[in-house]
C-alpha cells in the first residue's frame, strides 16, 4: 500500500483522475421494461472486390456461416459483376464475361458465371445486393489496357470508362434484370437492391459527373423497364467528410430531384435508395497501430446531413455500401502494420462500437438507415492470417465474424441501457476513442429472453488493464423467481483462432488436427456455463471483468408461466 501511495505521489496531478477512475467498476444499467423501439439489423451486409471468390470452397463455407449466423439473414455486394474476362480471380479483380459482341457489333449475353455467383448466394440463403458494374471491354470508350495487375501498375484501367453506346449498355442491364426475374422469380428479385456503379467520384469512373448521371438514368430506366418494382439507387460515392465527395453526392441528388433525365427527357430520375461510403483511418503512432473510428463516423454524419437536406428524399432508405476502418481490404497487415487490427478481437470490438454509434447517428438525424456493408470476405490461396481485411482465412473464422454472430443473437426490441464507461457521441465524433477506452452496451429483449451486448473498445492496439464491470438489470417480470444466465465472450482467449494459431507457432501448413482445432477456436465460445440465478423484485446483479478489445454477450432466459 505504501509503495502504491508513493507511486501515485510521483505522478503528475493530471494523471490521477484517470488512474483512480480506472479502478472503479463501470456501472451498466439495463431496464427490461423500457422498450426503445425495434433493432434494425443494419450490420447484415458484407462485400468484396473479387466476385469469383464467391463460389470458391472458402467463399461458399463463409457464406454458409453468414447465412446461419443470424435470424436476420445477410446480403453480399461484389464488384466486377459485368467485367470482361474468363472468371479467374485476382486481388481487386474478377470477371463474368456477361457481355461481348460479334464482329459486326451484335450484343452477346452470357450469364453462366453470373448465375454461378447468384446461385451460390441463393444456396447459402444470402440476398444479393447487386452492384451494376463494371464496364465490359466491348462497351468501354477506352478499352486498352483493360485488365489491371494490381499492385503492379495502374488499378483504374479500361473497365472504369463510360460506355461507347448507352443503348447497348441499357440493353445489357435490361436483359440482366429480365434474366434474373426468370431464374430467381419476381418476388425475390424485386427485393434486391440494384446499385449503379461504385465510387464514381474517384478513379472507378473515368468520366465527368454528368456522364455518371447519364449512366444512372439509362441504367435505372432499363432496370425498371424489365422490372418496374426493381429497387435502383446510388451513387455509392466515397466518404462525405471529403468536400469533393460531399459535393458529388449533393449534385447527384439534385439531378435525381430536378434534373433532366438523360434517358427519358423528363424531370428527375427514379431513386429508391441512396448510398455512399464511410471509412476510418489507421496509422502507426508511438510504435503501435491506431484506428480512427471518429473519422468513419464523421463520414456517416456528413452523409446523413446531406440526405436530410433534401425534403423529398430524406425518407428514402440509406445504405452505406462500404463502411470500414480504412480503405484497402487487399492491403495486408503483414505489409501494412497499421492494419494490425484485422486478425484480432479489436476488429470485433470496433464493429460493436460502430454498430452502436451508427444507430445513434441515424436516430439523431431521423434518417432511414437500411444497412451498412462491411467490405470484408475471404481471400483463398493466400497465406494463413496474412492480414487482409477478411472474415475468415482458409475456412477458419476470425474474431470479427463472431461479433456478427453476437449481433445475430440480439432480439428485435431494444431496451434502455446505459454505461458509465461510455463516451458521449459528440466526444467520439470529435476525438474518436483515444484517451480512455469506451465500455458500451446495447440491450434487447424477446418474450422470455434478454440479450446484453457489452464491449471494451480503444483505437489503440496496446495492452491495458481489464475493466471491472457491474451489470444491474431491473424490470424483469415479478413472477419470475430465477433466470438462466449465459455469457459468450470474444477476447484473446475465447472465439479467437488467431491467438490459437500463433500459439501453434504460426504454421503456414497446419496439420489436419491443427486445422480442426483452429476451426473450433474460431467459433463463438461460452465464457461461463449456463447458470440459474435468483432474481429479487424483478432485479438481478452481475459482475464481470472485460479485457481491452473484448466483447461479451450476456443472455437471460426464463421459463414461460
Amino acid at each position: 500500500m505504501i509503495k502504491l501511495l508513493r507511486t501515485l505521489a510521483a505522478l503528475p496531478f493530471c494523471f490521477l483522475p484517470i488512474l483512480l477512475s480506472a479502478q472503479q467498476p463501470v456501472q451498466i444499467r439495463v431496464h427490461v421494461n423500457q422498450p426503445e423501439g425495434s433493432l434494425k439489423p443494419v450490420w447484415t451486409y458484407v462485400g468484396h472486390d473479387e466476385p469469383n471468390y464467391t463460389y470458391s470452397s472458402e467463399g461458399r463455407a463463409l457464406l454458409q456461416q453468414l447465412g446461419q449466423s443470424s435470424r436476420y439473414g445477410f446480403h453480399d455486394r461484389a464488384h466486377n459483376l459485368l467485367t470482361t474476362g474468363n472468371g479467374t480471380p485476382a486481388l481487386k479483380w474478377g470477371s463474368t464475361n456477361a457481355y461481348t459482341q460479334t464482329a459486326s457489333g451484335k450484343p452477346v449475353y452470357n450469364w453462366k458465371i453470373l448465375d454461378h455467383i447468384f446461385d451460390t448466394w441463393k444456396a447459402a440463403g444470402v440476398t444479393p445486393y447487386v452492384e451494376i458494374g463494371f464496364m465490359p471491354k466491348a462497351l468501354s470508350t477506352h478499352p486498352h489496357p483493360y485488365r489491371h495487375h494490381w499492385p503492379k501498375g495502374p488499378l483504374f484501367t479500361g473497365w472504369t470508362y463510360p460506355p461507347n453506346n448507352y443503348n447497348k449498355w441499357s440493353g445489357l442491364v435490361e436483359h440482366w434484370v429480365h434474366h434474373s426475374v426468370q431464374r430467381y422469380g419476381r418476388d425475390n428479385v424485386q427485393h434486391w437492391d440494384w446499385e449503379v456503379w461504385n465510387e464514381p467520384d474517384i478513379g472507378y469512373w473515368h468520366g465527368a459527373e454528368a456522364q455518371y448521371e447519364k449512366l444512372y438514368d439509362y441504367t435505372a430506366n432499363a432496370g425498371k423497364t424489365a422490372l418496374p418494382s426493381a429497387n435502383v439507387g446510388g451513387p455509392a460515392t466515397t466518404g462525405p467528410d471529403w468536400p469533393h465527395a460531399a459535393a458529388y453526392l449533393r449534385t447527384f441528388l439534385t439531378h435525381c430531384v430536378s434534373g433532366k433525365n438523360y434517358a427519358t427527357g423528363k424531370t428527375g430520375s427514379p431513386l429508391d435508395f441512396i448510398s455512399f461510403h464511410a471509412k476510418g483511418r489507421t496509422r502507426m503512432t508511438d510504435g503501435h497501430a491506431q484506428m480512427d473510428l471518429g473519422h468513419q463516423l464523421q463520414d456517416i454524419a456528413h452523409g446523413f446531413a446531406i440526405v436530410s437536406s433534401f425534403p423529398t428524399l430524406r425518407h428514402l432508405p440509406i445504405v452505406i455500401s462500404e463502411s470500414d476502418p480504412e480503405g484497402c481490404a487487399a492491403c495486408a497487415a503483414s505489409l501494412h502494420p497499421n492494419n494490425a487490427y484485422r486478425n484480432t478481437p479489436q476488429y470485433a470490438s470496433y464493429e460493436a462500437e460502430l454498430l452502436s454509434r451508427t444507430l445513434a447517428l441515424a436516430a439523431r438525424d431521423h434518417v432511414n438507415l437500411q444497412g451498412y456493408v462491411t467490405w470484408a470476405f475471404t481471400f483463398p490461396g493466400n497465406p494463413w492470417f496474412y492480414g487482409y481485411r477478411s472474415l475468415a482465412t482458409h475456412g477458419v473464422d476470425k474474431p470479427v465474424l463472431n461479433a456478427f454472430r453476437m449481433f445475430g443473437m440480439l432480439q428485435k426490441t431494444r431496451i434502455a441501457a446505459t454505461s458509465t464507461g461510455e463516451h458521449s457521441l459528440s466526444s467520439v465524433l470529435q476525438s474518436s476513442v483515444r484517451t480512455q477506452p469506451d465500455v458500451g452496451v446495447l440491450a434487447t429483449r424477446g418474450t422470455h429472453t434478454v440479450s446484453i451486448l457489452v464491449w471494451n473498445y480503444d483505437d489503440n492496439s496496446t495492452t491495458a488493464p481489464a475493466a471491472p464491470v457491474t451489470v444491474h438489470i431491473d424490470g424483469l417480470p415479478r413472477n419470475v423467481a430465477r433466470v438462466l444466465t449465459t455469457q459468450f465472450r470474444i477476447d484473446d482467449h475465447h472465439s479467437d483462432a488467431y491467438t490459437a494459431w500463433k500459439s501453434m507457432g504460426s504454421p503456414q501448413h497446419p496439420t489436419a488436427a491443427q486445422i480442426r482445432q483452429l476451426k473450433a477456436d474460431g467459433q463463438l465460445q461460452l465464457f461461463t456455463s449456463p447458470k440459474w440465478m435468483q432474481t429479487h423484485s424483478g432485479e438481478l446483479n452481475l459482475s464481470l471483468t472485460l479485457p481491452r478489445q473484448a466483447m461479451s454477450l450476456i443472455r437471460l432466459h426464463w421459463n414461460a408461466k
